[in-house]
């Protein structure tokens, strides 16, 4: 019988104080001999308890015991994580191989007991200034555009100062992760001896840990830019522990609440600065903040090179009729005077470069869905200007600018006149027109004129003061007598 703390201490007075025999014990208190016999000399406590009844299951013998370990074995030399003996299995086992006769709920308890956890240790590490960075990809939630989408943080940490970078990107592609590494190496103003990375596929072709054979691109990275790589074991989180931590912490003093932004460009700006901040932190038994002890490390650091590498997937594309070019299942419209002509494209982590003879020529976000076409109003205006009449059925107009903007043209003079106003557009922004135009008073009839003037100021001329007295030499008159004297005819 299992007893409280209060009839445990009346058992006791009764027997030590006041004398009393087990069964005058038992008598009194209304409990079984075996109960006064438990705890009267104090040998037991009733607060603790082996959660068993302290009996042995007869048959769970040493050969079961050894058979249960044995499948633990197995399971460690195989090392896959979801292909593990379970206590059913195990129980399955014993009864086609060995006929047991036990219950499963015997099984499933020794299982559990023979199967207790170790608590995790870890050694802890010191590096020198310089020796290693460990990077890591994680991912959060934002509202882009108003739109909650989930993005991929590029982590960076120094092993010795623990200085930080984090930058944000639409995927965990090969040019976003080349781009993070340089990002990294430029806000560090250096580049340590190795990187440590785990066996993701966009630097690890094949292998993994030592056995790991490095992608094509991030080799070059490394001769570029002079370091080691190195790659953690599989399931070893902890090889790299100082940039796992980090990519939680982000998550929790940054990206809370969480962030609305027009684009990751402004979501990057805010990381950015938060990195900085982190450079006042003073990290707990350590004498020095994480800024002073990363101005130590980056004496270290080897030196970058004068050429930054190019991160990017790059590719040429003969610009179509249409004045559009192709890159990654997109479309992106370019200026049309390269109509016909053969441009390179830049397909960067979070952007797309169009260049013409080392001429930048267009520049947008990076779009990963399919069949999606990027225009931009001022490649087609010209055109426009010339074909006023498509005016209301072309593309560039209708993914560009708003239908408030469209119902505004559709009160001018006809197509030729919303030509006009979509040319200020492309001159003043279409905030400023549609601003513009909500300034029109009610008794005034909206005309391009008028919507003009009210974006171009008027340019204040200050008066130019002039002396009320304007003194004026008196001319010299004897000259011409002098000249008439001497016979000289004028």
């Amino acid at each position: 019988m299992i007893i409280e703390v209060d009839m445990y201490e009346k058992i006791r007075e009764l027997h030590v104080h006041e004398r009393k025999s087990q069964r005058a014990i038992a008598k009194l208190l209304g409990i079984s001999r075996t109960t006064v016999k438990k705890y009267c000399d104090g040998a037991q406590v009733p607060w603790e308890r082996s959660g068993t009844s302290g009996r042995n299951p007869y048959v769970v013998t040493d050969d079961v015991i050894h058979f249960i370990r044995s499948c633990f074995e197995e399971d460690e030399q195989e090392n896959i994580n979801k292909q593990k003996h379970t206590a059913r299995r195990i129980y399955d086992r014993l009864v086609d191989e060995y006929g047991f006769t036990g219950g499963e709920s015997t099984i499933r308890q020794v299982v559990a007991s023979l199967r207790e956890k170790r608590a995790k240790v870890f050694v802890p590490l010191s590096y020198e200034p310089g020796e290693a960075v460990q990077i890591d990809w994680g991912e959060a939630t934002i509202y882009l555009r108003g739109k909650k989408v989930k993005i991929n943080l590029f982590c960076m940490r120094q092993c010795y100062s623990a200085d930080i970078f984090v930058k944000g990107f639409h995927r965990q592609n090969e040019e976003s992760f080349l781009e993070g590494n340089v990002n990294g190496f430029e806000h560090f103003e250096g580049v340590p001896s190795k990187v440590i990375f785990d066996n993701a596929k966009v630097a690890v072709k094949e292998g993994f840990g030592t056995h790991a054979k490095v992608q094509e691109r991030y080799k070059t990275l490394a001769a570029h830019y002079v370091f080691k790589t190195e790659f953690c074991n599989i399931a070893a989180g902890h090889e790299k522990g100082l940039v796992e931590g980090l990519v939680g912490w982000i998550r929790r003093n940054v990206l809370v609440p969480i962030p609305r932004v027009d684009s990751l460009d402004e979501l990057n700006k805010v990381l950015l600065e938060r990195c900085l901040k982190y450079r006042k932190h003073k990290i707990n038994r350590r004498d020095l903040t994480v800024g002073e002890m990363a101005r130590h490390e980056k004496t270290a650091f080897t030196v970058l090179p004068t050429y930054q590498f190019d991160t990017s997937k790059s590719t040429t594309y003969k610009v179509d009729s249409f004045s559009t070019i192709k890159f990654d299942f997109n479309h992106y419209s370019v200026p049309m005077d390269y109509v016909d002509k053969d441009v390179s494209i830049k397909g960067f982590g979070n952007e797309v470069i169009v260049v013409y003879k080392l001429k930048q020529i267009a520049n947008y976000p990076r779009c990963y869905g399919r069949g999606e076409t990027k225009y931009s109003l001022e490649h087609y205006i010209d055109l426009i200007e010339h074909r006023p009449r498509s005016v209301f059925n072309a593309k560039p107009v209708k993914s560009n600018v708003s239908t408030q903007l469209i119902e505004i043209g559709k009160q001018l003079a006809g197509p030729r006149e919303m030509v006009k106003l979509l040319r200020l557009c492309v001159d003043y922004g279409e905030v400023n027109v549609i601003a513009a135009v909500h300034n029109v008073t009610v008794q005034q009839d909206l005309s391009l004129d008028l919507i003009r003037n009210l974006l171009v100021p008027i340019t204040y001329v200050a008066p130019i003061s002039i002396n009320d007295e304007v003194k004026v030499k008196t001319p010299e008159l004897s000259q011409y007598d002098k000249l008439i004297k001497g016979g000289v005819a004028i």
